[in-house]
């Protein structure tokens, strides 16, 4: 109570003061607190606890090793990696790395019509492309490439996997490279080509591509040395002018210019998908051998693009609904044959030994090309039975010698292939004939002269009596010399030949160019000797060119694609010495000119044309010949089997001259029809070239002389 007298205690709040400034009172001393006892750690007992402490100390030991390892490890790959990068040359040095030349072969227009060799169009460099393709490139071989160090852990682990999922090797399929493994790959590691380890290039190419776990690791060092050396752009600038992208050609630039016609800075989206599409296959998805493949190829490239944000949506739909189109010389695929002819007459060293870029000129016509191999098409589709294995050939050229046109075989945009109208070497029969009358004439005989188409056998020394035939089995007594010749009668021509000696008769055929060795005997004068379409196709050019001798040729100049304004070297052909005087020829021309108008030569006719030709079928009908000129062009044709199998009812005067005459229908549309350079004799039938008795003493005189060379 209040009232109590009592004093209340002072209120304190012990919180209120800080200890320096509380009330100075004693307080109750506080218990100390009570020390947790240390326990010990618990250890397992028994076996289990053996078994934590082993697999406790493995794991340290391991990891120990392992850390150590990558440490030591990783160094090596470091001191390789510097090492290597201090070798590399500049980058300028690695863009044209290929061990030989090419060789560019322009047409009578000026146009590309062949390559040969690795074709390499100028550098590049990743700014100079077009936008579109480096991106494609990038989108479709390396979408990081802008962001690894030239590996990509994530790529080969994403490679292997699939590999193992396809059932392959872990490095068997998909390699999970980089583009700066690529270039690596492309540059075989630094390792230039060597022709005393390497039979060659494409055997160098082969090794290199090899792919073994110790190459990969080779490899791998390899590309991030280049990544240290190089900048991205010049390692994109090296696989960009390295990379072989089919048809023969190195780098994006001739790739370009093969298939577009147009230069790598201007592609458009879906060309540069198409270009980049080959990198993964470039002969399967060359668009010469296989457009549609090329193009669902590019239409993944395209997706690629637009996926990675290189291409709107609406440039993709653009570049899938409007598919690249090839350039009309890169559909053109014709020449094989005549390129490959063309590269033999050159000197080796600018040819398949170049190691310059080289550009030959030549008198090659594609409109002529193609209507030679659209009419030996049309022939064996048409005229041929069925799975026929006859082959056939074809020369056009012009009097000069001077050759338009050549087909080596069926296969007709082949390259590379026996080529049967240069390299087949086979009898003439009667094609030989017109050199027996073109001495005959040159001698002073006349068209009109009188010849005896009767039985004739003689003894040959060694073989016995040879009784040669004619080919109907028939003999229509004397006759004029040009219906021997348009009739094809084989005793007069052995007449002739005897009496204008065989030496003439030799003389004419060499002159005109044919260079085997000819017959000795009097089987002369019906074609037993051998020769090539090319170089009967010459002769015959010579006598429509008035009795001069020519040489084919193809080549017309050759110079370096460096200096192209400088040629090397001209002409290989042309034009030679007289053979024959011009008055023989014009009468040699006529004579011819009766073998399409009366003789075995009509199928080979044109309505409104003056066509001068002859055929010619060797014993056993294992050859047909036909070749026939216009004031403009010689064309020869054969047919045969490469086994010497004897054709089937075929002569010269049939499917050859069919196929003569479809060939030169279509090279001859559209032109205007010029004479032919020949001169007709006047007056009636002249005398005979010899008498009874005359021909009697001749055949005489024949058999003492094969008489004398038996003995």
């Amino acid at each position: 109570m209040s009232g109590s007298g009592r004093k209340r205690p002072t209120l304190v709040a012990e919180n209120r003061y800080s200890s320096a400034t509380a009330p100075q009172k004693a307080a109750a001393p506080k218990p100390a607190p009570k020390k947790k006892s240390a326990k010990p750690p618990r250890k397992p007992k028994g076996p289990l606890g053996f078994i934590s402490a082993f697999f406790g100390f493995v794991f340290r030991l391991i990891w120990s090793i392992f850390w150590r390892g990558t440490a030591i490890v990783s160094l090596i790959i470091a001191v390789a990696v510097l090492y290597t990068s201090s070798k590399l040359p500049s980058a300028e040095s690695l863009i044209d790395g290929r061990a030989r030349g090419s060789v560019t072969m322009l047409d009578v227009n000026g146009q590309q019509f062949a390559w040969r060799g690795d074709q390499f169009a100028g550098a590049i460099t990743a700014d100079s492309v077009s936008p579109n393709l480096r991106n494609a490139v990038v989108a479709t071989e390396d979408k990081r490439f802008y962001s690894h160090f030239g590996i990509s852990p994530r790529g080969i682990a994403g490679a292997i996997r699939s590999n193992l999922q396809d059932g392959n090797g872990a490095l068997s399929g998909s390699g999970g490279s980089t583009i700066t493994q690529q270039t690596a790959k492309l540059l075989c590691q630094g390792q230039p080509f060597d022709s005393t380890k390497w039979a060659n290039e494409a055997a160098y190419e082969a090794d290199c591509r090899r792919s073994t776990l110790w190459r990969k690791v080779t490899e791998a060092i390899y590309a991030m040395a280049m990544e240290a050396r190089y900048t991205k752009d010049e390692i994109l600038t090296i696989y960009l002018n390295r990379a072989y992208l089919g048809a023969g050609t190195r780098g994006f630039e001739a790739a370009s210019q093969r298939y577009f016609s147009i230069s790598s800075s201007q592609v458009n989206p879906a060309q540069a998908a198409l270009l980049a599409g080959l990198l993964k296959a470039p002969s399967s998805y060359a668009p010469t051998s296989n457009l549609q493949r090329s193009w669902d190829r590019a239409s993944v490239v395209v997706r690629l693009m637009a996926d990675q944000g290189y291409i709107t949506e609406a440039q993709a739909q653009d570049a899938l609904a409007n598919p690249a189109q090839l350039a009309e010389n890169a559909h053109a695929r014709q020449g094989g044959y005549y390129a490959d002819w063309v590269m033999d007459t050159g000197p080796s060293y600018f040819t398949d030994d170049t190691t310059e870029d080289v550009i030959i000129k030549t008198t090659f016509d594609p409109r002529i090309q193609q209507a030679a191999e659209g009419a030996l098409d049309w022939v064996f589709e048409n005229k041929v039975r069925e799975g026929s294995e006859a082959q056939a050939a074809i020369v056009v050229m012009s009097s000069d010698g001077a050759v338009r046109a050549m087909v080596g075989g069926r296969q007709t945009t082949s390259g590379g292939a026996f080529n049967r109208a240069t390299q087949a070497l086979r009898q003439t029969g009667s094609l030989f004939k017109p050199f027996v009358y073109a001495a005959a004439l040159e001698l002073g005989h006349s068209p009109m002269e009188i010849i005896n188409d009767d039985p004739l056998c003689m003894n040959i020394a060694g073989s016995g009596e040879w009784c040669p035939q004619n080919y109907d089995r028939e003999f229509k007594g004397p006759i004029t010399l040009t219906q021997a010749l348009y009739e094809s009668r084989n005793i007069p021509a052995i007449l002739l030949s005897e009496s204008v000696g065989r030496d003439a008769v030799q003389s004419v055929a060499t002159g005109f160019g044919i260079s085997s060795d000819l017959a000795d005997g009097p089987a002369l004068a019906l074609g037993v000797s051998e020769s090539t379409l090319v170089e009967m196709t010459g002769a015959y050019a010579g006598i429509l060119n008035g009795g001069s001798s020519v040489a084919p040729y193809g080549l017309v100049e050759l110079s370096l694609r460096r200096n192209p304004s400088v040629p090397l070297m001209g002409a290989g052909g042309g034009i030679g010495e007289r053979v024959i005087r011009d008055e023989s020829a014009a009468q040699l021309t006529w004579m011819m000119h009766q073998v399409i108008e009366q003789g075995t030569g009509q199928r080979a006719k044109i309505d409104g044309w003056q066509i001068a030709g002859k055929s010619g079928t060797t014993q056993g009908a294992r050859d047909a010949w036909f070749i026939g000129f216009t004031a403009d062009y010689v064309t020869g044709v054969w047919m045969g089997y490469d086994n010497n199998t004897p054709l089937s009812g075929v002569t010269g005067g049939g499917l050859p001259a069919e196929v003569w005459h479809e060939t030169m229908t279509r090279v001859l549309d559209g032109m205007i029809p010029l004479p032919l350079p020949m001169t007709a004799p006047s007056g009636e039938p002249a005398g005979p070239v010899m008498s009874d008795e005359q021909a009697k003493s001749l055949i005489d005189l024949i058999l003492r002389d094969l008489q004398n060379a038996g003995n």
